[in-house]
């Protein structure tokens, strides 16, 4: 007796239901893999909570301090105001308001500017340096007249190099430290992390 070697007859309909069922399985899990994920964008904040009042932000950075580079940044109070403004418009979570009509009243104060090296050249010059400003803050809520919270010490932060293909100016690494301040004084208010 000889084998029958020709390849046996495959049922073409077993195939193609065993593969559907594979794939609605595979889909299923990745509909309550990703449906699952912790991640949100909705503010914490309370429904009733619907608008803020930024005050504007004394310049209390004493620049003549020991240790300290005497250096003046003009109108830095003003650009750090209208960078949370400007930031809480982005966001949409809350609505600018007259301080007699806003919910929440952020107030802060300027409390220091400073600028560090971060890496040498081989010749010990300075290659690139962090800035930061650092602010008080303080949430006011106008709704039950008690604050929220208070940060004494909060801080945006840029880093730029004064040499090489990435070189910039000072400037607009303080403009750069401005957006990032703005960016954690609005994600401090509205996700509460």
């Amino acid at each position: 007796m000889t084998k029958d070697h020709r390849p046996s007859t495959i049922d073409h309909r077993q195939v193609i239901t065993s593969g559907f069922v594979r794939s609605m399985v595979y889909s299923l899990l990745s509909i309550v893999f990703f449906s699952s994920c912790g991640y949100t964008t909705k503010s914490t904040l309370p429904p009733s909570i619907k608008t803020i009042h930024v005050e504007t932000f004394p310049n209390n950075i004493d620049f003549a301090a020991e240790g300290r580079r005497n250096l003046y940044l003009p109108l830095l109070e003003i650009k750090v105001r209208n960078a949370v403004i400007n930031r809480f418009l982005f966001d949409g979570n809350l609505k600018i308001a007259d301080a007699d009509k806003a919910d929440l009243v952020l107030r802060g104060r300027l409390l220091s500017y400073d600028r560090t090296a971060l890496r040498y050249t081989d010749n010990d010059d300075v290659q690139e340096y962090r800035v930061h400003i650092t602010v008080s803050l303080e949430m006011w809520n106008a709704r039950n007249g008690e604050t929220d919270w208070t940060e004494s010490g909060f801080a945006g932060e840029a880093t730029y190099f004064v040499t090489g293909a990435s070189a910039r100016s000072e400037e607009a690494a303080v403009e750069d430290a401005i957006t990032d301040l703005a960016r954690r004084i609005v994600e401090r208010t509205v996700e509460d992390w």
